[in-house]
Parts: C-alpha cells; sequence; structure tokens
C-alpha cells in the first residue's frame, strides 16, 4: 500500500464518521491524508491505493481527485500559495498580484521555485471576499494583500 499504518487509522476515524458501508463518504479527506504522505501529490497509483481501502472504482475516486483544486497531480513546492482570482478578487487587483508573484519567484503559475520551495496555483473562490484579494498558504488565508504584504510573507516562509 502507498501510505501508512498511521495514514490508514486517520482514514479510519472518518470512515467511522458514515453510515456502515457509507466508507466512500471519506474519499475526500482520505485523499487529503495521503496527498501528504506522498510529496503532497497524487498519482493513478496513490487514487488506485485509495480506492481499494475506500472499495471504491478508480475513476470515482480519480472524479473527485480531478474535480477539486486542494488535490495535486504534479509534484508542487513546500508551500503552495493558492492566490484567488474570483470575481471580487479579481476586481481588487489579484490578477496583478499573480504577475507580481510570478516576477519576483521567477515561476509562472504551476510551476515549482528553483530551490523547491514555493508554488503558485490560481483557484476559484476560497470564501473570503471581504478581504480581497487574498490566498491561501496550507491553511492560513492572508487577505487585504498588497505588493509590500506579499514581500513580507515570502521572507516569512523562507
Amino acid at each position: 500500500m502507498i501510505f501508512s499504518k498511521k495514514a490508514k487509522k486517520e482514514i479510519d476515524i472518518w470512515i467511522d464518521k458514515y453510515p456502515e458501508g457509507r466508507q466512500s463518504s471519506a474519499v475526500m479527506e482520505a485523499l487529503k491524508i495521503v496527498q501528504a504522505e506522498n510529496e503532497n501529490s497524487l498519482s493513478t497509483e496513490v487514487i488506485a491505493a485509495v480506492a481499494d481501502y475506500l472499495d471504491m472504482s478508480n475513476i470515482e475516486v480519480a472524479e473527485v481527485a480531478t474535480f477539486y483544486e486542494n488535490y495535486n497531480h504534479k509534484l508542487v513546492g513546500k508551500h503552495t500559495i493558492r492566490i484567488c482570482h474570483n470575481i471580487s478578487c479579481m476586481l481588487n487587483g489579484a490578477d496583478d498580484l499573480v504577475v507580481y508573484l510570478e516576477e519576483k519567484l521567477g515561476v509562472k503559475t504551476g510551476q515549482v521555485t528553483k530551490d523547491g520551495l514555493i508554488n503558485v496555483k490560481k483557484v476559484e473562490c476560497l470564501g473570503a471576499c471581504v478581504g480581497s484579494p487574498m490566498f491561501q498558504i496550507g491553511h492560513k488565508y492572508y487577505e487585504n494583500l498588497t505588493k509590500k504584504k506579499i514581500d513580507k510573507i515570502l521572507v516569512e516562509l523562507k
């Protein structure tokens, strides 16, 4: 199996939250757990292992893994900057900030910095419109972004 006993225990906690025979309901958390153990990426082999563990077809798990933007299908940096480019953020300058990030980091959206530390990913609404423009790194939201704030955040990441 492509994931550890620890990951299985974590997945089992989620499976136990659902009625018997409905373990497929834990698929999103299972993918999140195994992604964390596989260099923050989901290969076809990892997706197949999750499908096997949850008694689902590979295509059912792949559909979930490719529908949601929080799953990665290629290697990413240690830190993924998920920048919102939905309407509120876009109207408040998110597109300019994406260009600024790309120039500052020396990568295009979807690429990883040469040191393997950071990648930038444009995502749909992160539900923080009042603080737009914003991005997310890990579980933390950074709102009301400016170039100056971004510079400070990037220094903290390194």
